[in-house]
């Protein structure tokens, strides 16, 4: 992955739509189309369309439809892809929230910008180079920044689940064996990490990974053939991650809840790994600090935080709950800049910040000089 300092760099694509009313979000057969992504990103049309029951030409036009629209995407990034990922809580003055998430939304090494509930206005999600890297990232530059009151880091040591490897649920076991798992990677041992001659291919990738060969070759002044080839041993070595990502508003999973969770003893890595496993997960990291996990959750509602609580209690009743957190707004998500509603607009790619990078950018609250 390119490293980078906090410079902001202009968005690629579209700006994040927004609009005064309700919008309309997918059907059963675009959910159906989106998950038999997820599982097979690169699988052919004509294989989509014969499981999902439509032919190729209107598979494929339905996820132009459905990307045109920002209600689904596809992105890639590789698989080991920073040295250090960590999660910071930034606890903010009210009138500088708004102007805070889009500085850091444009900052390449915040790949994923949340505003929330609780005692830290914004959750972030971000990628360095090593730890001094991280330490100069969290207090010189966020720390430099006006309306910044305090901050917290966990660091990421083990990722059990995310969101490359959530699915929607929607097909039935038939219609997932006949997709097959050619394009599903073992998540939990990636490879070495793909080779500096691939940095090109994988921004490319990572704004659109269903652009075809051709076009691939084409921007980046290569072969087909060499584009094949590198795709294919990156897949092969798991060295890249593919992600079908698509607006949870539209698709009925509005509620993004974060839970602090603290879990010991010789069971602790079964929890872990059960909790995981759980349809709603999205992320399940183990990180530095009191509570040692950090799970978060697609939910229907916020009456369901409730019963997933009960149920994870009951079934472990070692785990402790430290803190719990309602998102209120995603506004940029693995790289990709999303409006009220989850639609995604440009991509920002994904790099990791390096010590003593330059281009400290501060931002003033409104009303302050």
């Amino acid at each position: 992955m390119p490293e980078t300092d906090t410079v902001p760099v202009p968005p690629r694509g579209p700006a994040p739509r927004d609009s005064a009313g309700p919008v309309v979000g997918p059907d059963e057969l675009d959910l159906a189309l989106i998950e038999a992504l997820q599982l097979r990103p690169h699988a052919s049309w004509t294989l989509i369309g014969s499981v999902i029951g439509v032919d190729a030409t209107t598979a494929a036009r339905r996820w132009r439809r459905l990307t045109d629209s920002g209600t689904a995407w596809m992105t890639a990034y590789p698989a080991q892809h920073v040295s250090v990922v960590a999660y910071v809580d930034l606890e903010c003055e009210a009138g500088a929230v708004d102007a805070l998430t889009r500085l850091l939304c444009s900052w390449p090494p915040v790949f994923s910008v949340e505003r929330t509930t609780g005692r830290s206005q914004l959750f972030l999600s971000v990628a360095a180079r090593d730890l001094p890297s991280l330490d100069d990232l969290v207090t010189r530059r966020l720390g430099g920044l006006d309306g910044v009151r305090s901050s917290r880091v966990s660091v990421s040591t083990k990722v059990y689940q995310e969101g490359s490897g959530w699915l929607l649920g929607t097909l039935d076991e038939q219609q997932r064996a006949a997709l097959g798992g050619a394009d599903r990677h073992d998540r939990t041992r990636p490879g070495p990490g793909p080779y500096e001659s691939d940095r090109a291919l994988l921004l490319a990738l990572g704004a659109d990974a269903r652009r075809g060969h051709a076009e691939l070759a084409r921007d980046g002044g290569m072969s087909d053939t060499t584009v094949r080839r590198r795709i294919g041993r990156m897949v092969s070595r798991g060295e890249v991650r593919f992600r079908c990502d698509l607006a949870q508003h539209l698709a009925g999973w509005p509620v993004v809840a974060t839970y602090r969770v603290t879990t010991s003893g010789p069971g602790a890595e079964s929890t872990a790994r059960a909790l995981a496993a759980l349809p709603r997960t999205r992320l399940c990291s183990a990180v530095t600090g009191r509570d040692n996990l950090l799970l978060s959750v697609w939910l229907r509602s916020t009456d369901d935080c409730r019963d997933l609580e009960e149920r994870v209690l009951g079934r472990h009743p070692g785990l402790r709950i430290g803190e719990r957190d309602i998102t209120l707004h995603t506004a940029k998500r693995m790289g990709r800049l999303l409006d009220r509603w989850g639609r995604a607009g440009a991509h920002v790619p994904i790099a990791m910040a390096t010590e003593g990078a330059a281009g400290v950018t501060t931002v003033r609250p409104p009303g302050r000089s």
